[in-house]
């Protein structure tokens, strides 16, 4: 698969020029089968299959739910109980410097006003690009995280597959109670021990 690196400041949705733009998501990878404790990579990769230049390729993310939509974590869901000082409690704590494109050692995805939602930048046509989140499951059970993926920050510009259907997907991921053996490294990650650390590449 060929990757173009997009841009990883924020984008200028002043700019964005409205429209539908045909993406298709080529990669979606994530372990539906993981431990507390144990690091993953999240991985999707979308290809500009339109003619026109996507202006702002961002990827929201969410826990599938209502517990999961109200909360304004990513990887995260919102505990209803009162008087609690920090609701939102995550599922998944994402890795500093992440999300990367795949390939580059820099943070790819900027942050925007929707703490969900990442933004790479505008992505020419028939470029493919991929990122990648190195998200820590920090709480057990079965949650399903929706992504989707869209042409603009705005509104005004909107992805499309070729069927005409909005870019996006899901993954149902189990998550063990059982924590696996671990060590921290240098920078300060959890790793599994015997295996190798991952790397966003």
């Amino acid at each position: 698969m060929s990757v173009t690196a997009c841009g990883g400041g924020s984008s200028s949705d002043a700019n964005e020029a409205a429209g539908t733009y045909e993406a298709q998501v080529v990669t979606a990878a994530f372990p539906t089968a993981q431990r507390l404790g144990q690091t993953t990579l999240l991985r999707i990769g979308v290809r500009n299959s339109g003619d026109k230049t996507i202006p702002a390729l961002t990827v929201t993310a969410s826990i599938a739910g209502r517990a999961g939509q109200t909360s304004t974590l990513p990887f995260g869901i919102h505990d209803p109980r009162p008087g609690l000082a920090q609701p939102d409690r995550p599922v998944w704590v994402l890795s500093a410097h992440y999300p990367k494109l795949a390939g580059s050692d820099s943070p790819g995805g900027a942050t925007t006003s929707n703490a969900k939602t990442f933004d790479f930048g505008a992505l020419k046509p028939g470029a493919t690009t991929e990122a990648v989140w190195k998200l820590s499951a920090v709480k057990a059970g079965r949650y399903t995280l929706l992504y989707r993926v869209d042409a603009g920050l705005s509104g005004a510009a909107k992805a499309e597959t070729a069927g005409g259907v909005e870019p996006g997907g899901s993954f149902t991921v189990d998550i063990s109670s059982t924590p696996p053996n671990t060590k921290v490294t240098d920078s300060g990650e959890v790793v599994e021990i015997g295996k190798p650390e991952p790397g966003g590449h």
